[in-house]
């Protein structure tokens, strides 16, 4: 038996400073079910996280979900993709390890002929550096409005950013993603 529990696993708690950096040409795949449990993960989502695609089938997403993220963005996510519209945005995810890696992602809603929602297909790829260098100081902001005053608080100072900045959320990433 492996070190993580094979029917649902634990995120690390020995988080660390250690970066993975993907390439270029990584292209991260993964599918969950409507509850946000993993049903496909690709190879290099495997290699990258450094789990094997065993352990990671049939547990939650949020196993790679690092401490320095703001809930409130996972609220837009979810409030999105669950209103079959898409979603764009920077995360920072937890490796097996501890150590952490950035990815610039896109997650949609997968629909059968009646519009009913069967799965969610999230496609990551590198963030840019200048985004990471960028969204990071956000998301401690928005981090520390959330452990003060709940995600209500996060979301009125992300709301105010976006105002004071005259954007929207969507703007926002991907105008970082492109380097504007």
């Amino acid at each position: 038996m492996s070190k993580h529990n094979l029917s649902k696993l634990d995120a690390p708690t020995n988080i660390s400073n250690k970066e993975k950096k993907l390439s270029e040409n990584d292209f991260i795949v993964s599918k969950t079910d409507t509850k946000g449990k993993i049903i496909y993960c690709n190879e290099i989502f495997s290699q990258i996280a450094a789990y094997p695609a065993s352990e990671l089938i049939g547990s939650n997403h949020n196993i790679i979900r690092h401490p320095d993220m703001p809930r409130i963005a996972f609220k837009i996510a979810w409030d999105l993709i669950q209103d079959k519209q898409e979603f764009f945005g920077f995360v920072k995810n937890l490796r097996s390890d501890g150590g952490f890696y950035w990815v610039f992602t896109y997650i949609t809603a997968d629909l059968d002929n009646n519009g009913k929602i069967l799965s969610y297909t999230s496609v990551r790829r590198k963030a840019t550096q200048s985004a990471i260098d960028t969204i990071s100081p956000i998301y401690k902001l928005l981090l520390a409005a959330e452990k003060t005053g709940g995600m209500k608080a996060s979301a009125e100072l992300l709301g105010a950013f976006l105002d004071e900045n005259k954007t929207t959320y969507n703007e926002l990433i991907i105008n970082l993603q492109k380097g504007v």
